[in-house]
């Protein structure tokens, strides 16, 4: 599977929880030996995720605008529905993940991420497998009005 996320994400300070975010995944079914056609089918979900706070490890860069390298973890559950699914779950399944994280960016501007963890799959079958994400976060810029 690979596939695009596309989200909003909103601030929040429940316990350790500080942002939530709602988003769709959409992707493809790869099949990277196949020597014509690598695409064997598409799917697209709906995406809530959970993520803490940032634990900050380092920073680094000038003084006035430091890049911050730091640690989280993100929660997310995500319903799927597909066209030609070779997964034994069926054209229409869930997954819950449990990712933590490396960040590095500014408080200010594009954030980069790497994500990893297990995710638990679960339809007409259940299975755990690893997933792995390389994120961007865009921040919308505010126009006072």
């Amino acid at each position: 599977m690979e596939g695009l996320d596309v989200g909003y994400t909103v601030g929040l300070h429940v316990a350790a929880l500080r942002q939530v975010t709602l988003g769709t995944r959409l992707g493809v079914f790869s099949d990277h030996g196949s020597t014509t056609g690598g695409s064997r089918g598409f799917f697209g979900g709906l995406v809530v995720q959970g993520r803490t706070g940032q634990l900050r490890l380092a920073e680094i860069g000038s003084q006035d605008h430091p890049g911050i390298i730091g640690m989280d973890l993100t929660v997310e559950a995500i319903g799927y529905g597909s066209a030609n699914s070779p997964l034994p779950q069926g054209t229409a399944w869930g997954a819950i993940s449990i990712l933590p994280g490396f960040r590095f960016g500014g408080d200010e501007g594009v954030r980069y991420g790497l994500v990893a963890g297990p995710t638990w799959y679960f339809g007409d079958t259940n299975s755990l497998r690893a997933f792995i994400g390389l994120r961007l976060d865009f921040q919308l810029s505010s126009h006072p009005h």
